[in-house]
């Protein structure tokens, strides 16, 4: 596989990545998408295993998110700007304390949201909590399946 079509690859993940965080958009099958095309366009052993643990952790991932309360951020005044920060500071989390980071990361990145709009720290840390139990976490376990299976796919790039 090439350097573009492997850009692509990546394009295609950071898409799905993005649209965890969108309600109604089939993120995490976007990842798992790409991590099929790229398996099928340069087949070995590796992509193969790598194929099957992103299908076993997605799948994981929605029996786990089915277990979780249904989304209604927004009922419980959450907006896209604390999502859109959780999920870089998800992102931000992974890459700088790989694996582990993404969870204190997305907390982090929505409290601090919500510290700006809110003002108060009591009031920030109230929101962030209201915001996980009202659906937050199903976007965590999601964000990090994706995560999980984007760190996979690139770990397996680089070795290859």
């Amino acid at each position: 596989m090439g350097a573009w079509e492997l850009l692509l690859v990546a394009l295609v993940m950071l898409i799905g990545l993005c649209g965890v965080l969108l309600p109604g958009v089939p993120g995490s099958w976007l990842v798992w998408a790409a991590v099929l095309w790229w398996t099928l366009a340069d087949p070995h052993g590796l992509a193969w295993g790598i194929f099957l643990g992103a299908s076993a952790v997605l799948l994981t991932a929605q029996a786990v998110r089915w277990q979780l309360p249904a989304r209604r951020l927004r009922s419980y005044g959450a907006d896209r700007r604390m999502v859109a920060a959780a999920g870089a500071g998800a992102l931000l989390g992974f890459v700088l304390l790989p694996v582990v980071g993404a969870v204190p990361g997305f907390l982090l990145g929505g409290y601090l949201s919500e510290r700006l709009r809110l003002g108060s720290h009591a009031a920030a840390a109230a929101a962030t909590r209201t915001a996980l139990r009202h659906g937050g976490s199903r976007i965590l376990v999601e964000l990090f399946a994706c995560l999980l299976i984007m760190g996979a796919w690139l770990g397996a790039v680089i070795a290859g």
